[in-house]
C-alpha cells in the first residue's frame, strides 16, 4: 500500500488481516511517491493500493509512471470521496479499479483484489485467443476473394468490438460468456451474407464454396451455444426458473419446429400424452424445451424412415408435486450397446457404427443429462444397432394452482362485429417475444390471419411474397428498425399497405418522423385494445359505428389492483383466460431480467445506444404486470438521459430504483402463481 497517511494504512491493513476471510494476504507500506515508485520497480508485489493524494504529487501521477515502466501488477486507486471524473481518469490511464475510503469492507476489498489479479492473469490469454481467432477467420475468408472483401471488413469491425468486450471481463466464467456471444455475432454475419450471396448469379464452383462456408458456420454457432451452456452448468451457474407453464403446450411448440423436416423425410410423428397429467405445473419450461429439442432433433437426424413417438405420462404424485415421465422413441439407425455408457459424455455422438456422417457437436446429450439431473431426474437409453432408440427421463414439478385466475373478475372486451370474419390479414413486426404474444392475443379475437416478423428486414422479405391488410410496425428493432423498414416498403417495394407504428415513447418528434417516413398512424404501448380495433377498422375501410371511442392521450388512464399479477390491463386484454395470462406473464418473467441486465451492462460500459434500446423495451411491461406508473416515468427519464448522453451518475441511481421494483414485482408474481390450483 502506497499512502502518506499511516493511519489510513493501519485501517486498510486491519481490513485485510481481519475482514478478509477467503484468502490470506500480506501487506507492506510505502509512505511516499518516491518509495512507492521504487517498490513498483522491484516487482515484488502482486497488487498495489495507491492513495490519490501523495504529498505534492498524486496517485494518478504514480499510476501513469508505473504503466510507463511496464508494471504488470494491478494498480487500485484509493480516493477520499466519490468523484466520478477522478475514477474515470484513473481507469483511463491504467488503474484496475477504484475504491472510496470510508466505504471499504473486507468483502469489497477482497473482490476488487481478486478481480484485478484475475484480469491481469487473463489479459495475455485473451490476446493470444483473439490473435488465433483472427487468423482462423482470415483463413476462412480468403477463398471468397474479391466478392467477400466487404464482408471481411465488416467482420474485422465486429472482432474489434469483441476485443473491447473481452477486456471488460472480470472472471473466467464471464470471459467465456462474453467470448461466446461475440463470436456468435460475426458468425451470424458470415452466415447471413453467405445466404445473400447464394441468391445472386454464381458459378457452380462459387456455390460449392459458399455452401461449405454456410454449413461450417452453422456448426460453429451450434458449438458455441453448446459450449456456453456446458460452461454455465459446470460453473454451477445454470439458472432454473420456477414459474407456471403448460406441459402439453410447451412440448407441442417444440415439435412444431421439426414439422418441415419430418415431412421432408416422410416420417410419422406420434404423441401420447396421459390424460391424468396436470394442465399447469411449476418449473422451468425453457430447460424442458431444451431437453426435448435435443432428443427430438437427434431422433429426426438419425431416422430415415418409420416414425418418431413422444410419450408423456404421470409416474407419481405426492401432495403438491408430480413426477412426469418423458420418452422419445425413433425407428432410426440405433446405438450399439457398447456405446451406451459413452453417449452422455462430452464430445461423444450417438448414431451407431455405420460410418455415416451426421454432424453435430457431441455436446447435446451431455447437456441433456446434466439438465435432467440438476432438476432431480434421471435419463436412460434403450437401443441397439439398426433397431431404433428410446430415450427416457423424468422430472419432478410442483402442481400449479389456477383457481385464483379463473375466479378473477375481468371486464371482457368483445371485438366489434364489423371486424369479425372479414378476412383481415395483419403483419406484426416486433422483436420482443412477450410483446409478440401480447399483440397476438389481442388480434386472435378478430379471427384474422396473423404473421409475425422479428425485425424490419424479415418483414420486407415477407411483403415480397404476400399482401397484408395492415402492418403493425414496432419502431425500435435490431438489424432494421421500423423507420428504415417503412422507408423500404414505400420507396422500393412500392406498397401502400397501411402501416401503424407501435411505440413505447410517443413524442412530437416521433409522431412527425412516423408521418414523414410514410406511416399512417401510431399506437402507444401498452396497447389499448379498443384503440387497436379502432385503428384496424379505420385502415381496413370497415365501418366503425359500434366501436368504443378512446382518446390517444388517455391510453394509460387505467389503475392496477393491489396484486401486480391482476393488472386490469392484463385481465382485460386476455378476457381472464388463464392460459393466455400464464403464457404472457411467464414470457415477461423471462424477459425482464434480461432487459435489466442489458441496462446495467450498458450503464457500466457507457453504451448510450444499448441503454436507450433496453430501457425503451422494458417500459411496456410495467403496465402489463401492474408496476406503478411512477417507475414508468423513471424509465422514461433514463431513456431521455441516454438519448442526450448525459448524467451517468443519475442514471445509475435511477436504474437501481427500477431494478429493485422489478425484482420485487417478479417475485410477487411467482409467489402468486405458486398459490394457484387447477
Amino acid at each position: 500500500m502506497i499512502d502518506d497517511d499511516e493511519e489510513d494504512f493501519m485501517i486498510i491493513r486491519d481490513i485485510i488481516l481481519k475482514g478478509v476471510v477467503h484468502y490470506k494476504y500480506t501487506i507492506d507500506w510505502r509512505p511516499s511517491y518516491e518509495t512507492g515508485l521504487v517498490s513498483i520497480n522491484e516487482k515484488k508485489h502482486d497488487v498495489y493500493l495507491i492513495d490519490y493524494k501523495l504529498g505534492a504529487q498524486t496517485g494518478l501521477d504514480l499510476i501513469k509512471k508505473a504503466v510507463e515502466m511496464g508494471c504488470e501488477a494491478p494498480l487500485i486507486i484509493l480516493t477520499g470521496q466519490n468523484n466520478f471524473e477522478v475514477d474515470k481518469q484513473a481507469v483511463n490511464i491504467g488503474a484496475a479499479d477504484y475504491l472510496v475510503k470510508g466505504t471499504i469492507s473486507g468483502q469489497l476489498l477482497e473482490r476488487s483484489i481478486r478481480y484485478a489479479i484475475a484480469n491481469a492473469n487473463h489479459r495475455k490469454e485473451m490476446i493470444e485467443l483473439n490473435t488465433a481467432l483472427e487468423k482462423r477467420v482470415k483463413s476462412r475468408t480468403i477463398v471468397l476473394e474479391e466478392t467477400l472483401n466487404k464482408l471481411e471488413k465488416s467482420q474485422q469491425e465486429l472482432i474489434e468490438e469483441k476485443d473491447k468486450a473481452e477486456y471488460a471481463a472480470k472472471a473466467k466464467t464471464q470471459f467465456l460468456s462474453n467470448m461466446s456471444h461475440e463470436i456468435r455475432t460475426p458468425m451470424n454475419a458470415v452466415i447471413g451474407f453467405t445466404k445473400v450471396l447464394l441468391e445472386t448469379p454464381l458459378s457452380e464452383k462459387q456455390k460449392e464454396y459458399l455452401n461449405t462456408i454456410k454449413a461450417s458456420g452453422d456448426i460453429l454457432v451450434a458449438l458455441i451455444n453448446d459450449i456456453l451452456d456446458l460452461a454455465k452448468i459446470e460453473a454451477g451457474k445454470m439458472p432454473f426458473e420456477h414459474s407456471p407453464f403448460n406441459l402439453t403446450t410447451s412440448i407441442t411448440e417444440v415439435l412444431q419446429l421439426f414439422e418441415t423436416k419430418i415431412n421432408e423425410k416422410k416420417l410419422k410423428l406420434k404423441t401420447n400424452f396421459s390424460s391424468d397429467i396436470p394442465k399447469l405445473v411449476v418449473g422451468d419450461a425453457v430447460r424442458l424445451k431444451q431437453i426435448i429439442l435435443n432428443l427430438v432433433g437427434n431422433a429426426v437426424k438419425f431416422t430415415s424412415e418409420g416414425q418418431i413417438t413422444i410419450n408423456m405420462l404421470l409416474l407419481d404424485k405426492d401432495g403438491g408435486k408430480v413426477d412426469i415421465g418423458f420418452q422419445v422413441i425413433d425407428t432410426g439407425i440405433g446405438i450399439p450397446v457398447q456405446e451406451h455408457k459413452n453417449i452422455f459424455e462430452k464430445f461423444q455422438q450417438a448414431g451407431g457404427s455405420n460410418g455415416k456422417p451426421h454432424g453435430g457437436t457431441g455436446l447435446g446429450l451431455a447437456i441433456v443429462k446434466q439438465l435432467v439431473e440438476l432438476q432431480g431426474g434421471r435419463i436412460i437409453v434403450n437401443s441397439s444397432e439398426n433397431e431404433g432408440a428410446a430415450f427416457t427421463f423424468n422430472i419432478k414439478f410442483k402442481k400449479a394452482e389456477s383457481k385464483a385466475i379463473a375466479k378473477s373478475k375481468t371486464k371482457k372486451i368483445t371485438p366489434p362485429a364489423e371486424l369479425l370474419n372479414n378476412k383481415i390479414s395483419i403483419l406484426v413486426v416486433e422483436d420482443i417475444r412477450p410483446n409478440q404474444l401480447l399483440i397476438k392475443t389481442l388480434l386472435e379475437k378478430l379471427n384474422c390471419v396473423i404473421d409475425i416478423a422479428d425485425n424490419g428486414e424479415i418483414a420486407c422479405e415477407m411483403l415480397k411474397h404476400k399482401k397484408y391488410t395492415i402492418i403493425l410496425m414496432d419502431l425500435q428493432m435490431p438489424q432494421m428498425d421500423g423507420f428504415e423498414a417503412t422507408e423500404r416498403i414505400r420507396k422500393y417495394l412500392m406498397l401502400d399497405t397501411p402501416i401503424i407504428a407501435l411505440t413505447a415513447n410517443v413524442t412530437t418528434v416521433d409522431v412527425k418522423k412516423c408521418k414523414a417516413i410514410g406511416m399512417n398512424d401510431y399506437i402507444s404501448k401498452p396497447i389499448d385494445e379498443n384503440l387497436l380495433y379502432k385503428m384496424i377498422a379505420k385502415y381496413s375501410k370497415i365501418k366503425r359505428s359500434s366501436l368504443v371511442t378512446n382518446n390517444v392521450d388517455q391510453q394509460y388512464a387505467f389503475k392496477s389492483t393491489t396484486s401486480p399479477f391482476y393488472s386490469n390491463y392484463l385481465l382485460e386484454i386476455t378476457s381472464g383466460n388463464p392460459q393466455a395470462i400464464t403464457e404472457i406473464v411467464t414470457a415477461y418473467l423471462e424477459e425482464i431480467p434480461q432487459l435489466t441486465d442489458a441496462m446495467l451492462k450498458s450503464i457500466d460500459n457507457l453504451d448510450w445506444n444499448g441503454l436507450q434500446k433496453a430501457t425503451h423495451s422494458i417500459i411496456p411491461s410495467f403496465a402489463l404486470i401492474g408496476i406503478d406508473r411512477e417507475y414508468e416515468y423513471i424509465a422514461r427519464t433514463i431513456e431521455e438521459y441516454a438519448i442526450e448522453k448525459k448524467h451517468p451518475e443519475k442514471i445509475r441511481a435511477l436504474f437501481y430504483i427500477i431494478n429493485d421494483e422489478c425484482k420485487r414485482t417478479c417475485e410477487e408474481i411467482r409467489k402468486e402463481f405458486v398459490k394457484l390450483t387447477p
